[in-house]
């Protein structure tokens, strides 16, 4: 396999060459390299439209140049292993369809894909269907709310949000972004609030309008996501940590012990094949969505107030049933 394709090596050329400052032409170019000026005009197109290269003609010295010096053509060596995995990401990518990320991805990884060598060669199979992800239901985000989320953690701007809380209610207030994080089809932002003096997270996707405003912040130095999420099984927080233990009957007890649910947590294996899972967590719906999820195969012990809790769901959702 060769490293270049052979275009590839004659940007890498004509790159060298600008970037030593001698201002070189399409005609030296193309005697130096022993190649057509139309090709190395191309090239120079190519450079500049789809390799963004701030490259411009210099009328007085007839030649190229770099508008910014530090500019280089990126080079690019890619494995059979490596091009597998890209293959994999683009797979990926399907998980984000829908979300304002998804066409910034995609666009990303077709810049990428351009610059691979001419005889690279891919299995039909790692771009068939052996390989797919099955995203969870994603909630729908506004565009414009999540493009001026991005501007502002970027420029670290203050921006004001008309967030709509679950029960319906709109509120009003301004916001530090601090962090945007991704959990089961739902997109957070981690932010100041100026109403509460304090941090918060809000689901994006109740967002209904965002705006920069007057007024720049700076992350404070200490903040750091994985300790701003503690010991909270999920994203969510509602105070005091609690530990949560939670009983296994043998059937589900394989499945349990295949995934690290908390970085924290313990695992009970008991003669039978039942286990007992515990783990420290901040917040009692979470958990309660999550025991739920398992049916009668699972029967919350701690706290007490979880299996209260997830009792009284039951019974209500049995008398929803007649």
């Amino acid at each position: 396999m060769q490293k270049f394709k052979p275009q590839f090596r004659r940007l890498i050329f004509i790159d060298t060459r600008v970037r030593r400052g001698d201002y070189p032409n399409c005609a030296t170019l193309a005697r130096e390299y022993e190649a057509n000026a139309r090709t190395i005009a191309r090239d120079i197109e190519y450079m500049r439209d789809m390799l963004d290269a701030p490259i411009e003609y210099d009328q007085g010295r007839r030649g190229y140049y770099y508008t910014q010096p530090n500019y280089m053509v990126p080079a690019i060596n890619v494995s059979e292993s490596d091009l597998f995995a890209l293959c994999v990401a683009e797979k990926a990518l399907a998980q984000y369809a829908g979300t304002p990320l998804y066409s910034t991805l995609d666009a990303v990884f077709r810049k990428l894909a351009s610059l691979l060598p001419d005889d690279t060669r891919v299995s039909p199979s790692w771009l068939g269907t052996e390989y797919s992800f099955i995203p969870d239901s994603a909630a729908t985000i506004d565009p414009e709310v999540w493009e001026t989320l991005a501007v502002s953690l970027r420029g670290r701007n203050a921006v004001e949000i008309e967030h709509r809380k679950a029960h319906g209610e709109i509120t009003k207030r301004v916001v530090h972004p601090y962090h945007i994080a991704a959990f089961r089809g739902e997109w957070y932002l981690i932010a100041w609030c100026s109403r509460r003096n304090e941090v918060l997270r809000f689901a994006v996707s109740r967002i209904e309008k965002a705006c920069v405003c007057d007024g720049r912040y700076e992350i404070p130095a200490g903040f750091d996501f994985r300790n701003f999420l503690g010991e909270s099984f999920g994203i969510m927080d509602e105070g005091e940590p609690f530990t949560v233990r939670v009983l296994f009957n043998s059937s589900q007890s394989p499945y349990v012990q295949e995934r690290n649910w908390h970085p924290r947590q313990e695992v009970d294996l008991r003669a039978d094949g039942s286990l007992v899972l515990s783990f420290p967590a901040t917040s009692l719906f979470e958990v309660k969505r999550w025991v739920l999820s398992w049916g009668a195969d699972a029967r919350a012990i701690e706290p007490e107030k979880l299996a209260a809790s997830i009792k009284a769901e039951l019974m209500k959702s049995l008398g929803s049933y007649g």
